[in-house]
């Protein structure tokens, strides 16, 4: 860092060379979007009262990314990718790329983390699974590991791995997981959409939560409803199948459904229906 005339000159950090790559890339895919609202008031409520009876660690994010795992394993089609030979391939387990930051050289950088099998596992069992990879050293990291590689390739044969990548669905699935579900509701309380630049097949972006008043037998009441943003590679999912996803994603968020944790005494709330 350097003071100069008053302005302060830093070094661009070499992880982010990694961002643009992958951004780059991405600009490459024929995405189309579709903005949703959903109603998180039972589910909210669902969270609380496990909170409440310190029942185990449960975060908001950690209980979306189940939700939509749980979706993406009704509709497969969400997180295929296809091949040079133009075959699709429908993994079973839903690997789910997010975002976390963590201190890298004294600053904090947005990283990316992968869940795998989410699809089998507990909203509680992701939550604490993306708290303790948020505490650890930053240089256990899986993803980090792969971008310190990732950089030390000159900038031309980078862009042509991520062509490869694009074309191996195996690959894909180990360096970068099946679908992406990020976070952009650090708005404060209201509505607010992201729309972001797709990496993946399926990519779902978490927005702010709005108040709306809704009618219920016959009475107001308020509720409360998450902005999401739904991002599909058009190459691979049509106007039908992403339809059916959403339907599917908003029944098991405005259910409160999913299995939170394995504790039995929860049971009587935690009812996904297949």
């Amino acid at each position: 860092m350097n003071k100069h005339q008053g302005v302060t000159i830093e070094k661009y950090p070499r992880i982010r060379h990694a961002t643009v790559d992958l951004l780059r890339a991405a600009k490459r895919k024929n995405m189309i979007h579709s903005l949703i609202e959903v109603d998180i008031t039972q589910a909210r409520a669902n969270l609380r009262k496990i909170k409440k009876e310190k029942q185990g660690y449960l975060s908001f994010t950690g209980y979306i990314i189940h939700c939509v795992s749980l979706a993406v394993d009704k509709n497969k089609i969400m997180h295929a990718y296809r091949n040079r030979r133009n075959q699709l391939f429908l993994f079973d387990d839903v690997d789910v790329s997010t975002t976390i930051e963590r201190k890298v050289n004294n600053r904090g950088e947005v990283m990316a983390m992968i869940v795998r099998g989410a699809n089998h596992k507990t909203a509680a069992e992701i939550s604490e699974e993306i708290k303790v990879e948020k505490e650890k050293d930053v240089n256990d990291a899986e993803v980090l590991r792969s971008i310190k590689l990732f950089l030390s390739i000159p900038a031309l044969f980078r862009q042509m791995i991520f062509w490869v990548l694009d074309k191996s669905p195996r690959l894909m699935k180990k360096r970068a997981g099946t679908i992406m579900v990020t976070s952009a509701n650090m708005v404060g309380k209201g509505a607010a959409w992201g729309i972001p630049i797709a990496t993946h097949t399926l990519n779902v972006t978490i927005g702010g939560i709005a108040d709306r008043l809704v009618e219920v037998r016959e009475q107001y009441e308020k509720r409360e409803h998450l902005c999401l943003s739904l991002s599909f590679d058009h190459d691979i999912i049509d106007g039908a199948p992403a339809a059916r996803f959403i339907r599917d994603l908003k029944r098991i968020i405005e259910q409160g459904g999913g299995n939170y944790t394995k504790n039995k005494s929860t049971k009587t709330y935690l009812h996904h229906e297949k």
